[in-house]
């Protein structure tokens, strides 16, 4: 089985581990044969599953559900699973819905945001709900962000990430997940905190990468972004698919440099 432990020592050896998106039971267990270590429930589900233009409209109620689906599916992989648009507004908010997503099943919970999140993480920690921040291009942000862009790209905007990530570190966060920043700002982040650091347009140099199960098979909603690679396309199998992520992983054969956002910042 694979537990926070066991990621923590993967950072250690550096040896990179793999992560997918799933909302049910029998892509689970089809992740479970594939070794897939990191098992994220999205709120991607709101886009991939429900067919809503952004993950806004999902609930915690919709988060429970598909944990406990994924669950049931899967006693091998570490289980993380996303708190919802505004369901940590405030700490009361954030403890009560990370305690029903533990609750489901979950190994830990997955908050977007920054520094700002500190007490949450900390507060978080004491309940016993170990948690992942997630950086860089936050979906639930879309109408402050102004759409789905590389993030970062500045040397002060980078400074900021890299003080948001000692914050919440700092608090006791047990992962990091950067989504579409640079390439040299990741490797930093990487480099600079202990803890797993897991990428999905941030290059080769994450600890980790996550792609959404849907994106992977080629199924796309709209147009592809960069960092999307379509493992179904040379797989027979939707298995074969998630063993070929999981050995481009770990191999380092993905993400390859096309998948990345190699924008030269100033030395961090």
């Amino acid at each position: 089985m694979i537990r926070l432990p066991q990621l923590r020592q993967y950072k250690t050896e550096g040896q990179p581990f793999s992560c997918l998106t799933c909302y049910d039971a029998t892509f689970a267990r089809t992740m479970q044969a594939a070794k897939i270590d990191v098992i994220l429930i999205g709120d991607s589900l709101g886009m991939a599953v429900q067919g809503h233009t952004s993950t806004l409209p999902v609930t915690v109620a919709d988060m429970a559900y598909h944990t406990q689906n994924v669950v049931r599916g899967n006693d091998y992989s570490l289980i993380m699973a996303d708190m919802p648009f505004m369901s940590y507004a405030t700490v009361a908010d954030a403890l009560k819905n990370a305690t029903t997503l533990m609750q489901s099943g979950a190994h830990l919970v997955k908050l977007e945001g920054g520094a700002w999140l500190a007490q949450t993480v900390r507060l978080l920690v004491q309940g016993g709900i170990p948690s992942c921040v997630h950086l860089g291009l936050t979906p639930q942000s879309v109408n402050v962000l102004g759409g789905y862009r590389v993030q970062a790209k500045t040397l002060d905007s980078a400074e900021q990430l890299l003080a948001d990530c000692k914050a919440v570190v700092d608090a006791g966060a047990a992962l990091l997940l950067l989504e579409c920043v640079p390439t040299q700002l990741a490797a930093e982040v990487q480099k600079r905190f202990s803890v797993p650091v897991i990428g999905i347009g941030a290059g080769p140099h994450c600890d980790g990468q996550v792609l959404v199960m849907h994106d992977m098979l080629g199924l796309y909603m709209g147009k592809p972004a960069r960092f999307v690679h379509n493992f179904m396309s040379t797989s027979k199998s939707i298995e074969a698919a998630f063993s070929q992520f999981h050995q481009a992983v770990k191999t380092g054969q993905y993400p390859r440099p096309e998948h990345a956002f190699n924008i030269e910042l100033p030395p961090l």
